[in-house]
């Protein structure tokens, strides 16, 4: 099927964010209200922020501030892939913390669990599914990093099965796989915009108070600390930020962080007989090994969401809603969809939306401090965001100081140091180009990185979605 045809007619909003169970918006603040503590970001970052406050210290009076709505920007437009690692990916951790990853292993593990028993204590319907994710090579050079992979998840505990191409077409049936890497535990599938419902209704439930559609304009003062919003202001002894790739309210903070936007698709309901000719008895999550790759997982209603390839920065950081629509993106993944599954010729897209990620250098949160230590914040989770947020809300949470704060939590340098910062315009917007077509170039050239990617792997820095 033409591409383009295949996505004309698809809506252009997340699918999992147009559920007609999508709750009503919760009212704007408007005067003044205080509170012990302040959250900004009605994203995971800032959901779990205000749940585990209220699970470590049940008395403390929490309200969250929200800019649009609970889920509404990438925490209700992922693909909904929850990961055990806290370092994007055992790779990168141990390249860049080879003496700590083992106990950030350990954390990442400890904190994956955590979640699953959430959403069962609070009975939170997110539509967790503990699949796993599948690792596919799509081309000869990407089978060698398969095998790395596997020896090093061998090493740090992990069991992941190395697939032949007929063994992972066993699974799912693709004429694209060359071979594969099963990780059966260490992720699972969830309906993302359902999570962040639900943790919000879980925060309604011990107290704390969400203030939707109020973004924060400025944040002054000493004790208390003073958010300004468009009606109103907000008092507050402590605060958490959790803004992902929103600019922050902090501008020491705005070296690290950029906003890139990803893109994805959902099709319409496989019947039956679709999902037959494709396996995938196990429906688990699936990822390529490419520089710019693909990630794909099932529905609860059995449509394919189809995401990933293009990670597009705009000059100047530049976020707005008419970006999140790009036709020339969503015809590319149409085409690379029917590549991978030729057997599902004439299925179409009901949906295809856009979304900005968190980036950072190191491709894994960092975090830090301001105001003597009463604001912390957490940012530039790209991409693995989902599982992690929680991890990182309560290190925001150990660094203000809130009771049963974990000093291994706080201790490795994952944690206490910063990724290198982006330069400032224009040579940012210049380098994350070059960079993005080094990426696109390798790719095209059975992975051989050229001399400009190989400088940023000298100095441990990158750039992805």
């Amino acid at each position: 099927m033409n591409a383009a045809r295949a996505v004309a007619g698809a809506l252009h909003e997340p699918y999992w964010l147009g559920d007609p169970a999508r709750p009503e918006p919760e009212p704007a603040l408007h005067g003044t209200d205080a509170c012990d503590l302040a959250v900004v970001g009605g994203g995971y970052s800032g959901l779990w922020a205000a749940l585990r406050a209220k699970e470590r210290e049940p008395s403390l009076d929490v309200a969250v501030l929200e800019a649009g709505r609970i889920g509404g920007a990438a925490s209700g437009r992922n693909g909904g892939f929850c990961a055990a690692s806290l370092t994007h990916g055992i790779r990168n951790g141990a390249d860049r913390w080879p003496d700590e990853l083992h106990e950030l292993e350990r954390l990442g593990w400890e904190n994956f669990r955590a979640i699953a028993e959430t959403l069962v204590r609070y009975g939170i319907d997110a539509g967790w599914e503990a699949a796993g994710q599948l690792h596919v090579a799509t081309a000869e050079w990407q089978l060698e990093g398969l095998a790395e992979d596997a020896e090093l998840a061998f090493e740090y505990g992990w069991e992941p099965m190395l697939m032949s191409a007929d063994a992972v077409r066993a699974e799912l049936d693709s004429p694209t796989y060359l071979g594969g890497l099963w990780d059966p535990d260490g992720v699972a599938l969830v309906n993302p915009a359902k999570l962040a419902w639900g943790l919000a209704d879980a925060c309604r439930s011990l107290g704390v108070r969400i203030y939707e559609r109020t973004p924060v304009t400025g944040i002054e003062g000493d004790v208390p600390l003073r958010l300004s919003t468009r009606s109103g202001r907000l008092s507050a002894r402590r605060v958490a930020l959790g803004t992902g790739a929103f600019p922050p309210l902090l501008k020491r903070a705005r070296r690290y962080v950029v906003p890139v936007y990803d893109y994805a698709m959902a099709t319409e309901p496989l019947s039956a007989a679709q999902l037959e000719s494709l396996g995938w008895k196990h429906r688990q999550g699936v990822g390529d090994r490419a520089n710019l790759f693909h990630y794909y997982r099932l529905t609860a209603d059995d449509r394919i969401v189809w995401g990933g390839s293009d990670a597009v920065y705009h000059f100047g950081g530049r976020i707005g809603d008419g970006l999140e629509r790009r036709g020339a993106a969503f015809e590319a993944l149409a085409r690379a969809f029917f590549t991978t599954f030729p057997q599902l010729e004439g299925l179409r897209f009901s949906h295809a939306w856009g979304g900005v990620v968190d980036t950072c250098t190191r491709f894994c949160a960092f975090y830090g401090t301001a105001y003597d230590g009463r604001l912390a914040h957490a940012a530039g989770f790209t991409g693995l965001g989902v599982g992690a947020t929680r991890f990182g809300a309560d290190v925001m949470l150990d660094l203000l100081g809130l009771p049963e704060a974990d000093p291994s939590r706080t201790r490795p340098a994952m944690v206490r140091e910063r990724p290198v910062p982006f330069p400032p315009e224009p040579f940012r917007y210049a380098a994350i180009e070059l960079t993005r077509r080094g990426m696109a170039r390798a790719d095209r050239d059975a992975g051989r990185r050229g001399r400009w990617l190989r400088a940023l792997d000298r100095f441990g820095v990158g750039f992805g979605s």
